[in-house]
């Protein structure tokens, strides 16, 4: 079981190439906001029962995946150093049952990520889609270092197509394609 773990700040297009990894691997793609959205409907967002499912049901879904042979795709906004107790939980309960984690960080220039930030469908489906918000979380918390203590695959696609960044995906870490 491999499970790609797409991380970088808010519209830099971690879903996008996501999908495009899933077409040419046939990976399942478990993105940041199936879990998010299924604690809202119970827990008002960042309240600490709201933080404790988004955990469960994360961990639920990469420790079953990879006890049955079942490789994702996940999408993640991480922000050093706060959350690398959970991408730590993570490798740990993937690799423990013989699964690989496989960290890719997207980055891109600044001013490409402001204009992709405010995209409609970003709204539409409940993402960030606000640059005064990015600001406000980016003020608050690193959004754009690399996972300490772990290798990651850095792709800047400020300039590439998704599909070229899976492939990127694909070839570093030898996945098999569809």
């Amino acid at each position: 079981m491999d499970l790609i773990f797409i991380y970088g700040p808010p519209g830099v297009g971690k879903l996008t190439v996501a999908r495009e990894l899933a077409h040419a691997t046939a990976f399942k793609v478990f993105h940041n906001h199936v879990s998010i959205d299924c604690a809202e409907t119970v827990f008002d967002f960042g309240t600490r029962p709201f933080g404790r499912v988004v955990g469960k049901i994360r961990m639920a879904v990469f420790e079953e995946a990879a006890r049955e042979g079942v490789s994702l795709i996940f999408t993640f906004v991480y922000a050093c150093p706060a959350d690398t107790p959970f991408v730590e939980r993570v490798c740990a309960g993937v690799e423990g049952r013989g699964g690989r984690v496989c960290l890719v960080r997207l980055v891109c220039d600044r001013e490409v990520l402001e204009r992709r930030l405010p995209h409609p469908e970003r709204a539409r489906v409940g993402k960030m889609a606000s640059l005064e918000m990015l600001r406000e979380v980016a003020g608050r918390y690193d959004i754009f270092s690399p996972v300490p203590g772990r290798d990651s695959l850095s792709v800047d696609n400020t300039a590439l197509a998704p599909a070229e960044v899976a492939e990127l995906i694909v070839r570093h870490y030898h996945l098999p394609t569809a």
